[in-house]
């Protein structure tokens, strides 16, 4: 919008001094304009295009100078070229100005702008080279030119979520299980840390291998079920011996590395999330701010030109047209309230109130649910002498029960979200988000309730001095491995999850899609329609998937190697369905363009994972009977036991640095430096509403403009 004036500017500054005798615009015409005293260049690059344009009127020489060198200067010709906002026949002539410049500058002038540009093309063929190294890159540009970007979106976060468990499962793997099949092959001399005398004998009862002959369909219930021969592996933490290696100058203390691993690799995880989420953030703070032109964004600049096939440039006109209908739904539903009267208000406030008094009652049955499962399943499943052992598909159903009420209600509870939704009378917008927010209450409050119903078994609802755990501080007669029956629970959640998508896509999206096809007469089946690929959804799976690995890499550290298998299954499980059986959704979700309000949800997953495990690591009595840390108090107490042996001086740094000598400054640092970044924040916030004001000063000339035209013209 600036340029546009200024080159008018130009033209009747160009009218003014030329010779031709035509007509003279006014200086006063320009002096009436409502933003005439705020347009101004600010910044160097502006400062740069501001020059450009005073050399861009002479086609052969630049009297002022400025042109050339400022573009050519440390290489930025190119760069500051592609970016102006000039058409094609100016670039041209600010060209023909840089080439013209160029025969000016001396060898060692011309030596460094040679050098930067070899730099530059080297940049980008590596980064052209990296590009298309990338994993599924045509599988993502294949869906992205059948269905758009906002399902290719979809595919791009499982991507990233299979790269994250990769990376994660080499450092487990690195640390942890390699080193321990290592020495366990190589028969190396073991050194015990075992304190006899602080282990009771009653703890230490724990033998899940099954005695006598055993069937090959146990064998299966094993493995689905995480008991019996699989628990003795490396998939869970009981099997991992509290042991070190010792070599001639080096010892390989086993505890030591099984903790610092999982530290890691949960900080790897925030790290790189929080990288992720900090890019997404900026694309979506300015391709979603629609407060300056919400129409025209649409209707100018909303087009997906990657789209390759007739039927999805018809939906993209449909999704278009959508997303206009419910900005003008929106437009008059605001008109709409203004204009209530006070009882009026009181009583739709009044049945959104009775509405999410429903909406928690349907939670609060769900999770009672879920906590009866859960209850019912580990008490079942804990008793040696129980009947339903000897009968092994009861033994699975108890087994899954906790996982298969989860479902359900993951499955059943949405859908009647979305029947209530509507009668509260909210805006488009608002209904997609606020029955986002519920879903994702329902999915992580339904963990968490899984989690504190073993904790409420593992430590007898908190009380030590109750009978069942009062001789080794946690219900050893239940749980003789609680750690292990924390991460056979986990990997029962991800093992259903999987079984539940492969089922869903099997028996219900492909005989809805023959049913569609074959009788498309039908008026019940015309109704139904096509399955939709829900975007919001389908990553809210995703989500919940990744926070059951976070909460188990504790207790079963092969988790992170099991769920990149599983979205390497679930990728192209999801692929197969999309091309064979849906289509994508006519509603589109405006943040799934960007991913940052999902990456948002998944660290909110991340948040809730690292409560138990942080509680576990300090609080919790580990098992006295299996595990790496069974003769310590705490997991972290062998972190305090590799300090006492480090050099004096470091013990003394590391002491002096979780000291409150140092921990007290370094707060108050941070609290400044927090106070500067706010203060920083809100500088650039009311830059940005000066800018917009000016945008919409530039809307006023333009109207103002058209009609001195039209005035003229008459």
């Amino acid at each position: 919008m600036e340029e546009d004036f200024r080159e008018s500017n130009l033209r009747s500054r160009e009218e003014e001094t030329g010779s031709g005798g035509g007509h003279q615009v006014s200086p006063s015409l320009f002096l009436q304009l409502p933003s005439n005293q705020t347009l101004r260049f600010r910044g160097k690059k502006a400062a740069a295009w501001e020059a450009a344009w005073e050399g861009a009127s002479v086609p052969t020489e630049d009297p002022h100078g400025l042109a050339p060198e400022m573009l050519l200067e440390e290489g930025e010709d190119s760069r500051l070229l592609k970016e102006m906002p000039l058409c094609l026949e100016e670039k041209r002539k600010l060209r023909m100005l840089q080439k013209q410049a160029v025969k000016q500058l001396s060898g060692w002038q011309l030596w460094r702008i040679e050098k930067l540009k070899t730099l530059r093309r080297l940049q980008s063929q590596a980064s052209i080279a990296i590009s298309s190294a990338k994993l599924w890159r045509g599988t993502l540009h294949h869906i992205e030119g059948h269905f758009g970007t906002g399902i290719q979106s979809y595919f791009n976060f499982l991507r990233f979520l299979i790269l994250l468990n990769f990376v994660a499962s080499l450092l487990v793997a690195g640390f942890v299980i390699a080193p321990n099949a290592a020495f366990e092959a190589l028969q190396l001399n073991w050194t015990s840390q075992v304190n006899s005398s602080l282990v009771k004998a009653l703890c230490q009862k724990y033998n899940p291998i099954p005695q006598g002959l055993v069937s090959y369909f146990s064998y299966i219930m094993d493995l689905l079920s995480g008991k019996g021969f699989i628990e003795q592996t490396y998939l869970f933490y009981g099997y991992y011996p509290n042991m070190a290696v010792r070599f001639v100058n080096f010892a390989y203390d086993i505890p030591l590395a099984y903790l610092l691993t999982t530290f890691f690799y949960l900080l790897f995880c925030l790290v790189w999330i929080v990288q992720r989420s900090i890019l997404c953030l900026k694309q979506s703070l300015v391709s979603e701010d629609t407060s300056l032109a919400s129409y025209s964004n649409k209707v100018f600049a909303g087009w997906d030109f990657s789209l390759m096939q007739d039927n999805m440039v018809q939906l993209k006109h449909k999704s278009i047209r959508y997303e206009l209908r419910m900005d003008l739904e929106e437009a008059s539903f605001r008109k709409h309230q203004a204009e209530l009267t006070t009882s009026q208000r009181v009583s739709l406030y009044a049945l959104r109130s009775l509405i999410n008094i429903l909406v928690l009652v349907f939670l609060g049955v769900s999770f009672y649910c879920i906590y009866l499962a859960v209850t019912y399943s580990q008490e079942k499943i804990g008793k040696a002498d129980s009947p339903d052992k000897s009968q092994y598909l009861l033994e699975l159903l108890l087994a899954y029960l906790p996982s298969a009420v989860i479902t359900a209600a993951n499955l059943l509870v949405p859908m009647i979200f979305h029947v209530l939704v509507p009668l509260e009378k909210y805006p488009l917008s608002f209904q997609i988000k606020i029955t986002l927010l519920r879903n994702v209450v329902l999915r992580f409050a339904s963990l968490i309730v899984v989690l504190v119903t073993l904790w409420g078994q593992i430590t007898c609802n908190g009380n030590p001095q109750n009978s069942k755990c009062h001789n080794c501080g946690y219900n050893n007669h239940l749980h003789p491995c609680w750690e292990t029956s924390v991460g056979q629970e986990m990997y029962k959640l991800m093992i259903f999850d999987l079984v539940i998508t492969f089922l869903v896509i099997l028996l219900v999206e492909f005989p809805r899609k023959m049913l569609v096809t074959y009788w498309p007469s039908n008026l019940l089946l015309k109704w139904w329609g096509e399955q939709e690929f829900m975007v919001p959804d389908n990553i809210l799976g995703l989500v919940y998937g990744q926070t059951l690995c976070w909460t188990g890499a504790l207790f079963c550290p092969l988790l992170p190697v099991l769920n990149t298998i599983k979205y390497i299954a679930v990728f192209y499980m999801k692929k197969l369905s999309l091309y064979a059986n849906c289509r994508p959704a006519e509603r589109t979700f405006r943040a799934s363009s960007s991913n940052s309000f999902f990456l948002l949800i998944l660290l909110l997953g991340f948040t809730i994972s690292c409560v138990p495990a942080l509680y576990s690591i300090f609080v919790l009595p580990p098992s006295k009977a299996c595990g790496p840390f069974r003769d310590q108090s705490t997991m972290w107490s062998v972190v305090s036991h590799a300090v006492s042996e480090l050099p004096a001086g470091a013990q003394d740094f590391l002491r002096f640095v979780g000291s409150v000598a140092f921990s007290a400054p370094l707060f108050l640092l941070l609290s400044v430096f927090m106070f500067y970044l706010k203060a920083l924040a809100s500088s650039y916030s009311s830059r940005i509403k000066s800018l917009k004001g000016q945008l919409c000063l530039e809307g006023q000339d333009k109207f103002f403009l058209v009609k001195r035209i039209s005035e003229l013209s008459q």
